[in-house]
C-alpha cells in the first residue's frame, strides 16, 4: 500500500508540503506541513500532530480536511511507521520512547519551532511520546491536547509468545490477521475497526514488531511536576484500546491538565471535535 505513505495530500483551503528531516545517522522522519491559502485564516501558533502508533494520513483526513484552512499544522511521522526512511540494520532499541521523544525533538530544532509557539495535538503512542518528552524536558510548549496516553503498553497473553520469541519473516502475513482479528473483536466502533485494518495492512511489520518488544515493558514515570504546560485529554469511555483507569492517573498526575469527555475514539478524528479542541485553545489565551 505505497499510496499510504507517498502521497502529498493537498486538503481543500490549504496547500500541503512534504520533507524529510534526519533525525539521526542514517534515520529520517517524514513530516507534512498545511498552510491555509487564505492568510487571515492561519493563527500566528503552529499545530504540530504526532499520530498513534502505525496510524496512516488516511485516518485522519476527515478532521484535517477542516483544520488545515484554519491553520498550520505539521504531521510527523514516527520512526515505526513505513515512512520513515531506514537505511541500516534496527533492533529493537531504535523505537524506545527515549529516541522517540529525542526524534521529535530534532525536528521541532530542525523547523526552529519556538516552544511557545507550538500547539500539540497527539494520539495514543504520539501522547506517550510527548508526555515522556515534557518530563526529559526535551519538549515545550503553548498547549497540548492528548488522546488516549498510554501509561504502559501491555499485550493480551497469547501475544507475548510472538513479542518474546523470534518469529520468522514467512510468518507476517499470519501475525497481521491474527492481531487484526484480536483488535477489531474489542472495537465496537466501525470508523476505528477501518481505521486499524487500514493501519495493520500498511505496515512495516518488522519494524512495528521491534516496536511493540521496545515497549512491552515500558511503564510511564507519573512524576510530572515540571510539566507546566495546560494539557487537555480527549477521553471516550467506550474506547476499550486505550486503558481509562491510566488515563485518569495521567489526569491527575498532570499539574495543569483537563479531562474532556467525548463521545468516542473514532469522534477524536471527525472534524465535529474541533469545538471541543477550539474551547480548550480558547480558555488557555
Amino acid at each position: 500500500m505505497k499510496e499510504e505513505w507517498g502521497v502529498v495530500p493537498d486538503l481543500e483551503g490549504s496547500k500541503c508540503s512534504e520533507i524529510y528531516v534526519n533525525v539521526e545517522e542514517e534515520v529520517a522522519l517524514r513530516v507534512l506541513k498545511w498552510v491555509p491559502l487564505n492568510s487571515i485564516s492561519e493563527s500566528e501558533n503552529t499545530l504540530v500532530m504526532i499520530p498513534g502508533w502505525g496510524s496512516v494520513f488516511e485516518g485522519w483526513r476527515p478532521l484535517l480536511s477542516e483544520w488545515t484552512s484554519r491553520r498550520t499544522i505539521l504531521y510527523i511521522e514516527t520512526r515505526e511507521k513505513k515512512s520513515a526512511r531506514i537505511t541500516r540494520k534496527i533492533t529493537k532499541k531504535d523505537f524506545e520512547m527515549d529516541v522517540h521523544s529525542k526524534d521529535i525533538f530534532k525536528v521541532i530544532n530542525f523547523l526552529k519551532l519556538k516552544n511557545e509557539k507550538i500547539d500539540w495535538f497527539s494520539s495514543s503512542l504520539g501522547s506517550t511520546i510527548l508526555l515522556n518528552g515534557y518530563q526529559k524536558e526535551l519538549i515545550g510548549g503553548r498547549s497540548s491536547i492528548l488522546i488516549g496516553p498510554n501509561i504502559n503498553f501491555r499485550p493480551p497473553i497469547w501475544a507475548n509468545l510472538f513479542l518474546k520469541f523470534p518469529v520468522p519473516r514467512f510468518t507476517y502475513p499470519l501475525l497481521t490477521k491474527i492481531v487484526l482479528f484480536a483488535v477489531e473483536k474489542r472495537v465496537k466502533e466501525e470508523g476505528q475497526r477501518i481505521r486499524y485494518r487500514r493501519v495493520f495492512n500498511s505496515q512495516d511489520l518488522g519494524r512495528m514488531l521491534l516496536s511493540a518488544k521496545a515497549n512491552i515493558t515500558y511503564n510511564m514515570n507519573l512524576n510530572f511536576e515540571k510539566t507546566l504546560i495546560p494539557c487537555a485529554i480527549l477521553c471516550a469511555e467506550s474506547d476499550k484500546l486505550h486503558a481509562i483507569d491510566g488515563i485518569r492517573r495521567i489526569n491527575d498526575s498532570l499539574p495543569n491538565c483537563t479531562m474532556i469527555n467525548v463521545p468516542s475514539n473514532q469522534y477524536t478524528h471527525e472534524s465535529d471535535v474541533l469545538k471541543e479542541i477550539e474551547d480548550f485553545h480558547n480558555m488557555i489565551e
